[in-house]
């Protein structure tokens, strides 16, 4: 047993994190269909996992994360076509765009990232073994999973099948030589001027479920611990991953997790809305911007919507520059000499460790580092024998959820060497009684978005 519980959409409530193997996580993310920008919701689910991993980590876990990257899709295709590139050209320059914005977000690179399109002769041979099983049927548009031979099709969304026939409407293909509304594709017979590959149904191209499942447990293996993704894909992507599995007696996933979407000012995101914003624009925005984002993200449980506006960006900005004055206070003062040395807080990280054990509980689990925070201030400004402990145990628990403190080294903007000089100026200026001199560098400082703290081992500053 890990100690560690989640909210499992197949079960419908928290259960222990049990492990295929002991010690060792295998998780499967789905990723992204790479044909245009990637937007905040695709941050935050990214984010989501990439905290969840690095958590595990964090516990002594070792886990091996995939990720996968689809490369073919109708939205790619019709992009190549109104572009006239080929489709391959299309994803392979969306593709390097949200490995940039991953990058510049600090998420770890999965340790598999698997393309569609090097899959696919294993998807053939995997509905294959779905067409022997009896489980499917062919059409002149295609093979199509026959969902009312699956047992428990519907038990991640927990509807029974006639519910979900009533309620699907524009989410199923309609075709009129299916059996049953709710069956869906498993290979696309090839139309003029697409993509296609051979197999023993006619040249086409995988249907967009059966590429999860054959990376997966190509990669993992059955039974592996963790399938997450955004909670907008439970219904039809998880639900009919999980249905191909079942269909011939593979063990899937042992656990599901889903975060939940995001509003921009209170709406949720739409184009038609003209809230919709990409992840490059909000970096773009601010320096601080990646870290204050992964810090919202974090104070909102991962199953509960994410509200973003310009107020609570300014307010995690703002958080961000007290973990970076914190870093500024102890390099200065020579309290950051615990990091990495194993000495912290043990009641901060006990704390922190029952709200990421529940649920990743963040929200919990940030107001821990944030509490641990003040005390460390307090203790810098007595100069008690308490700060480098827990300067380290701050450091330590962001770094935990990829929160980065390490702000003297980081640049956000301003040159910090210019910085510097200016607040060595400002300081000889005060021990020289130049009150003046020093009131109008003070002044320059805050044109320049710093503000500078006088302690009593010397100023430090920080971003405004």
């Amino acid at each position: 047993m890990t100690g560690i519980e989640l909210f499992d959409a197949l079960a419908g409530e928290l259960r222990p994190l049990t492990l295929r193997e002991p010690g060792r996580v295998a998780l499967y993310a789905c990723g992204p269909t790479v044909y245009d920008h990637p937007h905040l919701g695709h941050a935050r689910s990214a984010l989501t996992y990439d905290v969840l991993r690095r958590y595990l980590e964090w516990r002594g876990l070792d886990v091996r994360h995939v990720a996968n990257i689809t490369d073919i899709d109708d939205k790619i295709i019709d992009r190549a076509r109104r572009e006239g590139r080929t489709e391959s050209e299309v994803a392979a320059e969306w593709e390097a765009v949200y490995f940039d914005v991953m990058a510049r977000l600090d998420v770890l690179d999965p340790h598999d990232r698997p393309r569609a399109t090097g899959w696919v002769a294993e998807m053939v041979d995997f509905i294959g073994r779905i067409m022997d099983a009896g489980a499917a049927y062919t059409t002149g548009t295609g093979v199509y999973l026959r969902v009312g031979g699956v047992d428990g099709y519907g038990d991640l969304v927990h509807r029974s099948l006639d519910d979900l026939r009533a309620s699907a409407g524009a989410r199923v293909e309609v075709d009129e030589a299916k059996e049953d509304p709710l069956d869906f594709a498993l290979w696309k017979a090839a139309k003029p001027d697409e993509p296609s590959w051979p197999s023993p149904w006619g040249p086409g191209r995988p249907g967009w479920h059966i590429e999860c499942v054959a990376m997966s447990l190509g990669i993992l293996g059955d039974d592996f611990d963790i399938h997450g993704g955004g909670n907008d894909l439970v219904f039809p992507h998880h639900t009919n991953e999980r249905a191909e599995a079942l269909a011939v007696g593979r063990p899937f996933a042992r656990h599901w997790v889903h975060n939940a979407m995001l509003n921009i000012e209170g709406t949720k995101m739409s184009k038609s809305l003209g809230n919709y914003r990409t992840v490059v624009e909000m970096l773009d925005e601010h320096p601080l911007n990646g870290r204050a984002f992964r810090l919202l993200v974090l104070q909102t449980h991962y199953r509960k919507t994410m509200e973003v506006n310009p107020q609570l960006m300014a307010s995690a900005r703002a958080a961000v520059q007290r973990l970076d004055a914190l870093a500024r206070r102890a390099a200065a003062t020579g309290a950051d000499r615990d990091q990495g040395t194993g000495r912290r807080d043990e009641a901060a990280v006990d704390a922190f460790r029952a709200a990421m054990d529940n649920d990743i509980g963040t929200p919990e689990a940030v107001a821990v580092i944030f509490d641990t925070l003040h005390r460390a201030n307090a203790a810098l400004d007595g100069s008690t024998e308490d700060a480098p402990r827990l300067v380290a145990t701050v450091v330590e628990l962001a770094g935990a959820l990829g929160v980065a403190v390490d702000a003297p080294a980081r640049g956000d903007g301003v040159v910090d060497s210019a910085v510097e000089e200016l607040v060595a100026k400002r300081q000889a200026a005060r021990e020289a009684k130049d009150w003046a001199t020093a009131d109008a560098l003070r002044g320059e400082l805050s044109a320049l978005g710093v503000v500078v703290e006088d302690t009593p081992a010397g100023p430090v500053w920080r971003r405004a």
